[in-house]
């Protein structure tokens, strides 16, 4: 057959694909945010979950605190840069002890006393705190460390961790609530397949609610 009178082949008959529905949407946006929350806040759950459990049975586990003791002499200059109590002067004192001590006179909250100036330092599982005679230039520093447990524990209350870990439990608690609206949602999607879903779900919310009102004070 002549190749310039063969048929043109007729147009597909197989209908278009249907766009997806609301509830396709629904479970593909919610599968999607799901997930990424539950990323977003995995590390901090498993971290939150320990110490839940450590900071539930503090009394039972018990740590030998670690104190570092250190002694210096401030020199004259320093000692007249406390006293002074300027931007500069604090800058050259807080130099003086960063570099003798690694003390971070900056960061610390100071009270004085006649001759005798008092900075602490808390920090999470420890803390540090110092003297300093300002006639003799005296100094004397404690460093205590209550170990990795209590290091924990304070992360979880939020304990001295300064301004960074701070806004992390902010985005943290935004990524759990995420995590757990999607999953209700995705939840109220399986329900007609799971009949056992919803009274799971009120479970969970009850035993909480009914341990508080039994159990606690009573």
């Amino acid at each position: 057959m002549n190749p310039a009178f063969r048929r043109s082949p007729a147009p597909s008959s197989r209908p278009a694909p249907a766009r997806p529905g609301w509830k396709a949407r629904l479970w593909q946006q919610l599968r999607l945010w799901h997930w990424v929350s539950s990323a977003l806040s995995l590390a901090g759950m498993l971290l939150f979950a320990f110490t839940g459990v450590t900071l539930n049975h503090a009394g039972s586990i018990t740590a030998r605190p670690r104190v570092q003791v250190r002694e210096a002499v401030a020199p004259q200059a320093v000692r007249q840069a406390l006293l002074e109590d300027s931007p500069a002067s604090r800058e050259l004192a807080a130099a003086w002890f960063r570099q003798s001590l690694g003390f971070r006179l900056e960061r610390a909250q100071l009270e004085r006393q006649g001759s005798e100036l008092m900075a602490s330092l808390p920090s999470p599982g420890g803390d540090t705190w110092l003297t300093v005679d300002l006639d003799s230039g005296a100094v004397h520093m404690e460093r205590t460390d209550r170990g990795w447990i209590a290091y924990l524990n304070d992360l979880h209350k939020g304990r001295h961790t300064g301004r960074a870990w701070s806004v992390f439990l902010d985005v943290f608690a935004a990524a759990c609530a995420v995590f757990c609206l999607t999953g209700l949602g995705l939840l109220a999607l399986h329900a007609p397949r799971r009949p056992m879903t919803w009274p799971a779900a009120v479970a969970g919310l009850l035993l909480p609610a009914l341990v508080a009102l039994w159990f606690i004070h009573r």
